[in-house]
């Protein structure tokens, strides 16, 4: 039976064919050498003890239309108004209605990194990327095998990119370890089912290494959430639906990463 996952990559790779016979390889590598580096998202998150990495996000295969979002780019912009320190860019076309123009957009338009946030599963992806402008991008340990993980990995590297790997088991987070990440996401979300449960994140976080920084995803609607996978051990808390949604996304980022801070200390008092 195929899964919502497999379904989503078996898309991914027909635009992604699309894309190829528009822009070849090597003009991709050509743009390469003329944008700026890469910001150093996993150094300027793990220089804060809490931060929301907040999305751009039209659409998602389990709630389908969430907001038009006519202006990405003024939407980052409330993001870092109200202190996000990473926004994330949808930009799978067919579930998710994004695109690479809403990643040059915000790209131009805010200061702080940028994530390329889609089904990354072919190296022509990741030049595009970076052509493109983003500081960081996403490996689903679920979408890829050992290999490719390992070969995906350094190359966002060598482009001087942050790698946010995304698990959703143990299984994957074993798998995930082996490439000695610095972030590491816990999806609360099912890609097979699109089932949402915060245990899962409560789960695995804490068998996460202190090293390495832990992402919480998925299924984070109220300040109580934050708190609640901040007290698990999370570091940061990746939000789209509530913050599209919501009308009030500045406000909602700072109300968030002020009580993700508090909880934060606590945290790690309890621990002290």
């Amino acid at each position: 039976m195929t899964s919502v996952l497999d379904s989503i990559i078996q898309g991914v790779h027909e635009d992604l064919a699309a894309r190829k016979a528009q822009v070849s390889l090597a003009e991709l590598k050509r743009i390469v050498t003329e944008v700026p580096a890469a910001l150093p998202a996993a150094k300027l998150l793990a220089d804060r003890e809490f931060s929301v990495i907040a999305e751009v996000k039209r659409a998602s295969p389990s709630k389908g239309f969430l907001s038009e979002i006519p202006e990405p780019a003024e939407l980052a912009a409330q993001y870092q108004l109200g202190g996000a320190q990473v926004i994330s860019v949808l930009t799978e076309q067919r579930r998710f209605n994004g695109t690479l123009t809403d990643l040059d957009e915000v790209r131009h338009n805010v200061s702080i990194p940028v994530l390329r946030k889609d089904f990354m599963v072919d190296e022509y992806q990741f030049w595009e990327a970076r052509a493109h402008g983003a500081d960081v991008i996403l490996l689903i340990v679920a979408a890829l095998d050992d290999n490719d993980l390992a070969n995906f990995n350094s190359l966002s590297q060598e482009f001087g990119m942050s790698v946010l790997v995304e698990v959703h088991n143990e299984a994957e987070l074993a798998r995930a370890l082996k490439l000695k990440p610095e972030l590491v996401g816990v999806n609360a979300r099912n890609l097979k089912t699109l089932d949402v449960d915060l245990a899962v994140c409560e789960h695995l976080i804490p068998l996460i290494p202190q090293n390495v920084f832990a992402v919480a995803e998925s299924g984070i609607s109220t300040t109580s959430d934050v708190e609640r996978l901040v007290a698990a051990g999370a570091r940061a808390v990746l939000v789209g639906e509530a913050l599209v949604t919501g009308g009030t996304p500045a406000e909602t980022v700072r109300e968030w990463t002020k009580a993700g801070a508090i909880a934060r200390a606590n945290y790690l008092h309890g621990k002290s």
